[in-house]
């Protein structure tokens, strides 16, 4: 048998430890480099036979992982090469600035060298080394006439060619696996990886697992993604099938946009919006990158916006450039197209929604109106196309954009709230505030203290179309809007009697509680606190963003309504001298009520609330005006 000797062209015995150890981050990738190699060579295979008028077999990749010989073997029946194929493209691992390359990832350590040969070599069939301590390459090419070889390697820079009895076109790569890799001979190892690289791989991917006399080849893949599929031909049921495949603990999701476009750039996906669990932390790597259908990636920072994390899907493209493993993404301007094309769609998309099915839309808000409010905040188009469709809850529970709250404004407060919004912190127990502006017709929007505080800092900063935004709290505005008479004598005495009572400091701000008196429409309330609008949206912005230790108190005025009966019985008493114990008790109830419509009340001053109501009713049980 005649053999012949070489050496792979490396200009340096250092590129091994080096490929084992720096160019791949996850050993396991091997067999997604040899797969893809393999579904390569098959597609080229079938391109020339139909540009030569030949018929060719249908393609197959089949893995046999033989546990007792410690062996796997990757045979697949592509194009196949000749001895002198096999030379070139495997053999003469040759490129230009070897030895600095390899100086530098020793020296460095780092991925900054590695960077610079992304995309120039092909090093992936080079990864079967960091598992393999012996590689027998056997090939035979579709060219007819060609003489089967076969190539031998055992790690390092020599090989031999030896011949071979190959007599079917293709190629068969056999790996012996070294000790410290041995956990990849159990084929629930391999089935896992090729589900993990190889789901949709445009070739059938057959695994045999030889150490199971009774096992038959199990297809692993799926050769026809959903994302390849004319969507005209697709029902939602093929989509919820999809998405179940890949998030198999995921709830059924609310629904989904197929991209699909091939200028200026490549690009075939399909992006679901989920259904949040709050029970489980969201996820940044529900988008998993193809390159040809082959799985490359699900960290796609790069790629995808922040606020469009929370998708979860799949997009395939040959246009981002990625390096020698495969496992990271470089900047290139076509990032950035196709991250904004992503962005438009996604917009378009939840539009579209808007317009044709609100009832869907609206259903779905409590799942996407964080990532609708962030986007607006993040992305200039994204906030054009879809700030008319943020949503928030008005006063009856009904989910309303900032046009339809405006639009729902009482004529006669046209003036007054032109282009202002009412607020609320759904956290705040105001519901007497809100019902006297409901029975004047106007509607308080209800916010949360996390994204709010920070979209309505955005909305007011960046008009649209020449509109101004402003959002008041609910508490800041309510006299502005129900206010209905000018301050009287009486009123003077009001303030004057409350401020002597309640002398005491305030809890938050350690100086003494301002009081101050105005008529409402609605005598119903006795009294609220009125805040300063730029102290509390700083409180909300500082809470917000996690500020516990610093936290700045919001300077409070006790407004207190003369025309509510509690007032008027409390003044009556007060002047009339004989029980003016029992007119204080009425004044601290008073503020209780104001703070239970506001803020709420700590355990604390709910005890002593409690307390002070019972004996208040006690006492007044007895005691007739």
């Amino acid at each position: 048998m005649s053999t012949r000797k070489g050496s792979i062209s490396v200009k340096t015995n250092d590129i091994f430890p080096i490929i084992k150890k720096w160019l791949y981050s996850e050993h396991d990738i091997f067999i997604r480099e040899l797969v893809s190699n393999a579904c390569d060579a098959i597609s080229k295979r079938h391109t020339l036979a139909r540009s030569q008028g030949h018929e060719t077999p249908d393609g197959k990749v089949k893995i046999e992982v033989d546990k007792e010989n410690k062996t796997i073997t990757f045979i697949d029946n592509g194009l196949g090469m000749n001895e002198a194929e096999v030379e070139k493209y495997i053999a003469q691992l040759a490129f230009s600035g070897a030895e600095e390359f390899v100086k530098k990832m020793k020296d460095e350590g780092n991925n900054s060298a590695k960077d610079e040969i992304i995309g120039k070599f092909g090093l992936g069939f080079y990864s079967a080394f960091m598992v393999a301590e012996k590689v027998e390459v056997e090939s035979l090419s579709m060219v007819p006439g060609s003489t089967p070889t076969k190539w031998i390697c055992l790690g390092d820079t020599d090989y031999e060619f030896t011949e071979s009895t190959k007599s079917e076109v293709g190629t068969t790569i056999k790996l012996t696996i070294n000790a410290e890799s041995e956990d990849f001979l159990d084929a629930w190892k391999v089935r896992e990886t090729l589900t993990r690289y190889c789901d949709f791989m445009p070739q059938p991917i057959a695994l045999l697992d030889l150490s199971d006399k009774e096992a038959k080849e199990e297809i692993i893949n799926e050769t026809t993604p959903i994302w390849k599929k004319d969507p005209a031909t697709l029902k939602d049921e093929d989509y919820k099938t999809f998405y179940k495949k890949m998030f198999p603990m995921d709830q059924e999701p609310l629904f989904w946009l197929h991209l699909n476009v091939d200028h200026p750039f490549t690009l075939q996906g399909v992006l679901f919006f989920p259904k949040i669990n709050a029970n489980k932390p969201v996820q940044d790597n529900g988008i998993k990158l193809y390159s040809k259908q082959v799985f490359v990636s699900d960290s796609v920072k790069s790629v995808v916006p922040d606020f469009l994390g929370l998708l979860k899907g799949a997009i395939d493209s040959t246009d981002i450039p990625l390096n020698v493993s495969r496992s990271a993404l470089q900047g290139d301007p076509n990032i950035k197209k196709i991250s904004n094309y992503i962005i438009k769609k996604v917009a378009e998309s939840l539009k579209k929604l808007f317009n044709t099915d609100r009832e869907r839309y609206e259903k779905a808000w409590e799942d996407i109106g964080l990532f609708v409010k962030y986007g607006c905040m993040q992305d200039t188009k994204f906030d054009e196309v879809m700030r008319k469709f943020v949503l928030f809850k008005n006063s009856e529970n009904k989910l309303v954009t900032l046009d339809e709250y405006q639009e729902s404004i009482p004529e006669s407060y046209k003036e007054k709230l032109k282009e202002k919004y009412v607020y609320f912190e759904k956290n705040q127990s105001d519901e007497s505030l809100r019902k006297q502006l409901l029975s004047e017709g106007i509607h308080v929007l209800e916010t949360d203290q996390y994204i709010d505080p920070h979209f309505m800092q955005h909305a007011e900063m960046s008009k649209q179309e020449e509109k101004s935004f402003k959002f008041a709290a609910i508490d800041s505005e309510v006299e502005n809007l129900l206010d209905s008479a000018t301050t009287s004598a009486d009123d003077i005495k009001i303030k004057e009697f409350f401020q002597q009572v309640l002398v005491g400091e305030d809890k938050d701000l350690g100086m003494k509680l301002d009081v101050d008196v105005k008529n409402l429409k609605n005598a119903s309330s006795s009294a609220y606190f009125k805040v300063d609008e730029n102290m509390k949206r700083f409180q909300q912005m500082t809470k917000s963003m996690g500020n516990t230790a610093f936290s700045m108190p919001v300077k409070k005025t006790l407004v207190v309504n003369p025309s509510n009966t509690l007032i008027k019985n409390a003044m009556k008493i007060w002047e009339k001298g004989e029980k003016k114990d029992l007119a204080e008790k009425i004044c601290h109830h008073v503020q209780d009520l104001a703070s239970l419509s506001s803020e709420g009340l700590t355990s604390e001053e709910k005890e002593k609330f409690v307390s002070r109501s019972q004996s208040l009713v006690q006492e007044l049980s007895g005691f007739i005006v």
